[in-house]
């Protein structure tokens, strides 16, 4: 048995497939003085009983590419390490019952091929070739992905230790961590078998990752499931016919009945996701143990009857075969039931590997993304789908992880659509003028934990849930969008919008500190401006409007989002020795956009401020007597101002604004509306638009770089590229869509070859054209070049634009 080293550069607790995957690329990447701790022996957590499954169908770009490198590295894995291993590459059939269910599967289809995996759409009779056990009477196709198949958990987790301990890193068995402590810049981790001292430590112990985390100081958003699959016996006939043809057939997941079913030797394996589902160790009768290594929860076969019924219609053998075994067993599930990779949020030289709901398919992409974030500071692809910075306090909160965890699981393969905001969890934060605007109509969804309006309904609208389950432009809400788009173009329109994330820099110093991890100039006191802070490698790492009160006194404004994400940049790279301070003040303050041609004209009634100061200005005010700060931009792109007040001044403000813009035709609107309003005038969206898949060149934000400064974050890299020149550029396209707008990562034609993809996309209700923002090739991104969008798999004529807003070129409507 090894002994526990003293002192280690990275210790990574938890020992099943992931912390295993994280050791293998560590040590990969040339860190080989790291240790793994195992409170029992590896595999003893979720791994041990997992079924197994390596899907790399995601409808997220980001978990595609982190499942399909893990796909990649077990096909070879057991040769790179000298270890045997159990993987079958059997392929997968998905099967679609509707038509939104085949738009879903072309959609992924188009992603894939662009990241290099020849998935298939199949037609019913299509199926039968592949599957002939199957009863296709009812479907409208599915999806076959060649790459899919099963691999054993030990197997894999034991391969990954081997290639581990053979590059030199260290793996201790029984070896649970009790206590953390910071010490002279270092983690002191204390264990049964003395203390170990790291640099790094990462938190990957799976569903007791909640427990490690306290040690700390780190609440971290999660609850477990009990996820069951039974095991049957051999079935004669499909004995006889994988005899026959050689092989497994492909394993089958129907993703509208909410259950997989994948042939085990000549038998089957069962796998529901039930809506009847049940959370563990949540309440005082059912505490979490101590230790759970190795251990499985009592049958529950009640649950599973449906889906068992459903199943053996669908593949009518099944029902021939007895049932030989259950598995009910532990896995944990996040809100949104993404893993967490990447930093520990507030807690320095810590991250997190856990949480994985489909942690064996996930591991080898979370492994490579883990080392990353380690020994280079940041990812290759853009993480944000994983990072634990997505949330914030508010979803510490039991209850509401319990909620979202047990929603996710019941709905594990639905559909995202874009209009559908998910029930569960709900009203964590609400605005000071909730009951107001929803008395108004305000369909709300949820940002950072805030509740936002994003359409008004009218009586009589449809706003029940099945509304929403579509990915076309048309549905209840559009004609209520376009005629909030229009109220802001036409008169004025005024948008609650509680939760910007906000950081108060003052103090000798923060000026010039800040110059140095912005790309471009900042604006002088009384101006406010864009801000964009780029990586080592020039990308987009975050972007922030910069309000400068005076002199190193200033205010940043981030998206809600990003709230721990920007304040953990922000606070990194802050000097030990910093004269200045900063101060988190997003719970303090709101805002309210007032925008549109007769938005002067209303606040004109109800302050005496110098409503004629120009664009990019800022400045103190009073609206009925109550303080404000009036800011002349506008992110819808017309004439108008950020009300930004005290969170408890939000009610008196709204409603002296609001009973003084009646007269002048004042509408609410929503972040629907906002969203169309913005593509017009091609503004980014972060984590869309706006990410660390793209460099600040290629975001076509070169205007916001100030080349003279002495130095910056990512000058070197920008100036080299801008030597080399880029390799895609970002650009507006008007698309001759049908009846879809363009969703993320669509990917766009030119001569039959993929040449780029749209980062965003929506309709216009200004210019009553389909837009698509995205970044292409740099020789085809000239005006006038015909390429083609790929929408849910069919191609569409699309036209590059000018480089300048469709709406409003000359922004003349935004500075009058």
């Amino acid at each position: 048995m090894s002994e526990l080293p003293s002192s280690a550069r990275v210790v990574i607790i938890g020992g099943g497939a992931v912390g295993a995957s994280a050791l293998y690329h560590l040590a990969k990447a040339g860190w080989t003085d790291c240790v793994l701790l195992e409170k029992n022996e590896l595999t003893a957590g979720s791994t041990w009983h997992a079924a197994g499954n390596v899907p790399t169908f995601s409808a997220s770009w980001s978990i595609m590419n982190m499942q399909r490198y893990s796909a990649s590295l077990y096909r070879e894995l057991g040769a790179l390490v000298d270890y045997p291993m159990n993987y079958h590459i059997t392929g997968s059939i998905r099967l679609g019952h509707s038509k939104e269910r085949l738009q879903e599967f072309k959609r992924v289809v188009g992603m894939g091929r662009y990241q290099g995996m020849d998935l298939d759409i199949l037609s019913p009779e299509e199926i039968r070739s592949r599957y002939p056990f199957l009863e296709t009477h009812d479907l409208t196709g599915a999806l076959y992905d060649p790459y899919d198949g099963d691999i054993d958990p030990a197997q894999l987790t034991q391969a990954l230790a081997k290639g581990a301990r053979d590059l030199g890193a260290k793996i201790i068995r029984f070896c649970p961590v009790t206590a953390a402590r910071r010490e002279n810049d270092e983690w002191v981790l204390t264990t049964p078998k003395g203390e170990i001292r790291c640099e790094y430590v990462v938190n990957a112990a799976g569903y007791y990752a909640r427990e490690v985390g306290k040690l700390f100081g780190r609440d971290v958003p999660m609850m477990v499931m009990s996820h069951q699959y039974m095991l049957f016996e051999e079935i004669p006939e499909l004995a006889a016919w994988t005899k026959e043809v050689g092989h497994k057939l492909p394993l089958l997941r129907d993703v509208d009945s909410s259950y997989y079913l994948r042939q085990e030797k000549s038998g089957m394996n069962l796998g529901p996701y039930e809506k009847n589902c049940r959370a563990h160790w949540v309440t005082e009768d059912d505490p979490m143990p101590e230790d759970f290594s190795f251990q499985l929860f009592p049958d529950d076969l009640e649950r599973l009857e449906w889906y068992l019924n459903d199943a053996v219609e669908r593949v009518p053998i099944l029902g021939t075969a007895g049932l030989s075994r259950v598995i009910n067993g532990p896995i944990p599930y996040a809100p949104d039931g993404n893993p967490l990779i990447g930093p520990m949020p507030g807690v320095p030289n810590a991250f997190e590997a856990c949480v994985f709901t489909f942690g064996i398919c996930q591991a080898g992409g979370a492994g490579k993304v883990l080392a990353e974030w380690i020994t280079e500071g940041q990812t290759e692809w853009d993480m944000w789908s994983c990072d634990p910075r997505r949330y914030t306090d508010f979803a510490a909160d039991p209850d509401y992880c319990v909620a979202k965890g047990m929603e996710i699981y019941g709905h594990e393969y639905a559909m995202h659509f874009p209009k559908h905001y998910w029930p569960a969890g709900r009203d964590k934060k609400l605005s000071p003028i909730h009951d107001r605007i929803a008395a108004l109509g305000a369909q709300f969804k949820p940002y950072n934990g805030w509740e936002r309006a994003m359409w008004y309904a009218k009586p009589g609208d449809d706003t029940s849930e099945e509304s929403t389950q579509t990915w076309n432009r048309e549905g209840p809400w559009n004609p209520r969008i376009r005629e909030e788009c229009l109220a802001v173009r036409d008169a004025a329109g005024i948008l609650d919008l509680p939760g910007f994330s906000r950081f108060r820099v003052k103090g000798e110093g923060a000026t010039e500190w800040l110059s140095t991890l912005t790309t471009g100039k900042l604006p002088k006191p009384g101006r406010i401006g864009l801000a964009y802070f780029a990586d080592d490698k020039g990308r987009i790492v975050t972007e922030m409007s910069v309000m400068m009160l005076a002199d190193d006194f200033l205010f940043l404004i981030t998206a809600a989002t990003a709230q721990w994400h920007d304040r953990d940049w922000l606070l990194k790279h802050m000097p030990a020795d910093a004269k200045f301070t900063l101060d988190d003040v997003s719970d303090a303050f709101t805002c309210q956009i007032l925008t549109g041609p007769k938005s002067r004209d209303i606040l004109a009634e109800v302050t005496d401020a110098d409503l004629g100061k120009g664009w990019l200005t800022h400045q103190s005010a009073q609206i009925a007597g109550i303080w404000c700060q009036l800011v002349r931009v506008s992110f819808a792109g017309e004439l108008g101002w950020e009300i930004h007040t005290k969170v408890e001044d939000t009610p008196a403000v709204f409603d002296a604004v609001w009973a003084a813009g009646q007269k002048h035709g004042l509408k609410p609107f929503g972040m629907e509306a906002l969203d169309s309003l913005r593509i017009e005038k091609g503004y980014r969206a972060w984590k869309g638009d706006l990410s660390t898949d793209y460099t600040v060149l290629q975001g076509g934000l070169q205007r916001f770089v100030d080349w003279g400064k002495p130095d910056f974050k990512g000058k070197a890299a920008l100036e080299r590229e801008k030597q080399q020149g880029v390799a895609k550029r970002f650009v507006t396209l008007v698309v001759a869509s049908g009846d879809c707008d363009a969703p993320y990562m669509s990917t766009l034609w030119h001569d039959g070859q993929v040449v780029g993809e749209t980062t965003s996309g929506n309709w216009g209700h200004r210019v009553e054209k389909s837009i698509a923002l995205g970044m292409l090739r740099a020789d085809l991104a000239v005006p006038g070049t015909r390429v083609e969008v790929e929408i849910f798999g069919e191609r569409y004529p699309a036209v590059v634009q000018e480089d300048q807003p469709l709406w409003d070129a000359k922004n003349e409507r935004l500075r009058a």
